[in-house]
């Protein structure tokens, strides 16, 4: 089976690729930017992604947003994760979320799939704390402040590794089994 995957984010591409090899689904990946909507609520926002999206390339395909939910700034930045992160950056953003009192977090990723009749949301998440000090590459976003919970290493320190373990291999794993 063949699906699409619209993202404008070329690392969330190639994660997606890697973990849904050897699978029945093939990805035909569309590297295309979707404006999403700034809301905390992340469902919204995935929907809204999603009908631009179908609105494009009008064939059955998903689209996805992970974020980061806080624990002591009560789940933000959730749905404007990009936006905090890009503010921020790696080193200010593990200054502030690292040194906080509670800087237990939790990564998660929300696909929308349209089959051009439903919308399907499917869901994955990993806990983990932000560390103070960014570690390992930058170049993907968050992944170099983002320890899993017993993990010793941050997700960019994992490399390719981190998609055994990953929000977003859960999340795909559920729409696998919901396409199976």
């Amino acid at each position: 089976m063949e699906i699409r995957f619209v993202s404008g984010n070329q690392f969330k591409i190639d994660e997606t690729i890697e973990i849904m090899k050897g699978s029945n689904v093939d990805i035909i990946p569309f590297n295309i930017k979707i404006e999403e909507l700034q809301t905390l609520d992340v469902k919204s926002l995935v929907k809204d992604k999603l009908m631009k999206a179908f609105s494009m390339i009008g064939r059955p395909l998903f689209v996805e947003h992970t974020g980061l939910y806080i624990k002591y700034l009560n789940n933000f930045p959730a749905g404007l994760t990009q936006i905090f992160w890009d503010s921020l950056e790696a080193d200010k953003f593990a200054e502030l979320i690292g040194k906080l009192p509670d800087s237990s977090v939790v990564a998660k990723t929300i696909i929308g799939y349209c089959d051009g009749k439903q919308i399907h949301y499917f869901e994955g998440e990993i806990s983990g704390t932000i560390v103070d000090t960014p570690k390992g590459n930058r170049d993907f976003q968050w992944d170099c402040v983002f320890l899993p919970n017993g993990e010793s290493m941050t997700f960019a320190e994992m490399g390719m590794a981190k998609n055994n373990i990953s929000m977003r291999k859960q999340a795909l794993e559920n729409m696998k089994k919901f396409l199976s």
